[in-house]
């Protein structure tokens, strides 16, 4: 096993948790186990630790106020977590305002997120009534992460961007390439597009599930160079996705392979990757 490089520090941008003995998630309904249990931060420290990652950001995992004020509680007693991704309801102006003034008293909260990937409509961010909301984020501070799993998804993230190229806009999941399948196009042309559009970063993270049961980090290689080719590593920041990522392995485990797949950048580029950008991106350096 090689040896990789130590950087002064380590952020995961993208860690949930959930606790459905406590509040509803429906998306789990349809997921079953090992997924629908409770997932805290008791049960993440040791591998964050062991890992050495150094700070978290907990990104949203149900479109309700329970979900965002629950992350919140957490981050007020949990020092490591230094970011939280909260959801608001973007397509209720009055409403979202208010939720973001709230927000606004408690600066951990870095972030805005809807489950758009759950949604009918691809292209539901570009909503009339939702675009009023989007405004409000950038004068806050606030970045706003979204979710590609199909091509529409990438095709609305660029109108997106162009519509608000003041707001940070953070892609997760390197969109969700069909690795598992080999598939390129039309994620590489698609990847590249949004690239072109210097207000979206992305995240690596979430490539294991997307990936065979038998994945190693050189099946993720071409996405990732691509990603860096593209957007360079100084839009890029590395998440978890934990607990989604027991589904394809084991937290330390998929860590280390994230911190393989980029192994043969040069120790800026990883910095930039393993907090430099979340730092910016999340404005983690405000307390």
């Amino acid at each position: 096993m090689s040896e990789l490089y130590q950087p002064s520090q380590m952020i995961d941008t993208h860690q949930h948790l959930w606790k459905p003995s406590e509040r509803r998630y429906e998306w789990l309904d349809a997921v079953g186990l090992p997924l629908d249990d409770d997932f805290g931060p008791e049960d993440v420290a040791a591998d964050v630790a062991a890992a050495g990652i150094t700070s978290t950001v907990l990104v949203q995992a149900a479109d309700t106020y329970e979900d965002s004020l629950y992350m919140l509680s957490v981050a007020a007693r949990v020092p490591v977590i230094r970011g939280v991704v909260a959801w608001a309801p973007l397509d209720r102006t009055g409403e979202a305002e208010a939720a973001l003034d709230l927000y606004a008293a408690a600066s951990v909260v870095r972030g805005i997120r809807v489950l758009n990937h759950n949604y009918a409509d691809p292209r539901w961010l570009l909503r009339p009534d939702v675009d009023a909301a989007l405004r409000m984020l950038a004068p806050r501070g606030l970045a706003l992460d979204v979710v590609s799993v199909v091509p529409e998804h990438l095709v609305m993230l660029v109108e997106l961007a162009e519509r608000h190229p003041e707001l940070t806009i953070v892609l997760d999941h390197l969109a969700k390439p069909d690795i598992a399948g080999k598939s390129w196009e039309p994620w590489a042309q698609l990847m590249t597009e949004v690239a072109g559009r210097p207000n979206v970063n992305v995240k690596l993270s979430g490539l294991n599930t997307a990936s065979s049961p038998d994945w190693t980090w050189h099946d993720w290689l071409p996405y990732v160079d691509h990603a860096v080719e593209q957007f360079g590593s100084t839009r890029m920041m590395m998440g978890s996705d934990w607990p989604v990522s027991i589904l394809a392995g084991d937290f330390v485990g998929v860590w280390r392979a994230q911190r393989e797949v980029i192994g043969h950048l040069s120790h800026e580029q990883q910095d930039d990757i393993l907090f430099r950008t979340a730092t910016r991106v999340y404005s983690l350096g405000e307390s």
